[in-house]
């Protein structure tokens, strides 16, 4: 089974929701996951790096991992669809333990996510190009991605506003953050559009340990 493979890895990641900032799902006087998106839905893309990792005896390193998520309603309600991408550069010992490893199906953080999703829209191959520059995090998928998020403004001299909202991706430190105009995903029938909308950011260590 994938979940008795030992792995880690780390590395960065941001997101780009379609609620309005801040986005109550995760930010509200609610339990997180139970208030109403803003839009009545959430659509949201989480991109990845892996700066190290090893799953197995397999070596993980400098690849990313795209999934998106499509809650039609609350999130906590569940219906979910779930699509993850990864890295044409990743060979095939590389795609299964990525594959295992962000869709949950090894443990670890996305593990959380699985009780939520009824729908599983499969995994690809793409061209997936993340970068950092500054406090800026971008990525490109050719046809089907194109995204980047900045830190929303704060008058703290780091530059950034650090939050520990209990995110399984990064439970004690993300940055809040701010889509970029022109942030459209396109695939599986599904156009988003989130520019301008709520953005997220932060390093990851993950494992199954």
């Amino acid at each position: 089974m994938a979940d008795q493979v030992a792995w880690h890895l780390s590395g960065d990641y941001f997101e780009n929701c379609s609620c309005s900032i801040v986005c109550p799902c995760l930010v509200s006087a609610a339990a997180p996951l139970t208030a109403r998106p803003t839009e009545g839905f959430c659509n949201v893309p989480l991109v990845f790096h892996v700066e190290s990792g090893r799953y197995g005896d397999v070596a993980l390193d400098g690849l990313n991992v795209l999934v998106i998520l499509h809650a039609p309603g609350v999130m906590a309600e569940g219906n979910w669809s779930v699509a993850a991408y990864i890295d044409q550069r990743a060979d095939d010992a590389q795609t299964e333990a990525l594959a295992a490893i962000f869709t949950g199906a090894a443990g670890g953080p996305m593990a959380a996510f699985t009780p939520l999703i009824s729908k599983n829209l499969g995994v690809r191959k793409v061209p997936i190009t993340f970068h950092i520059e500054g406090k800026t995090r971008s990525a490109e998928i050719p046809d089907i991605l194109h995204m980047s998020v900045d830190p929303l403004p704060t008058m703290h001299p780091s530059g950034e506003m650090w939050a520990n909202i209990g995110h399984p991706v990064s439970p004690d430190r993300m940055v809040m953050a701010v889509g970029a105009a022109g942030n459209v995903f396109t695939d599986h029938g599904m156009r988003w559009d989130n520019s301008g909308k709520n953005g997220l950011y932060a390093p990851i260590s993950w494992s199954n340990a």
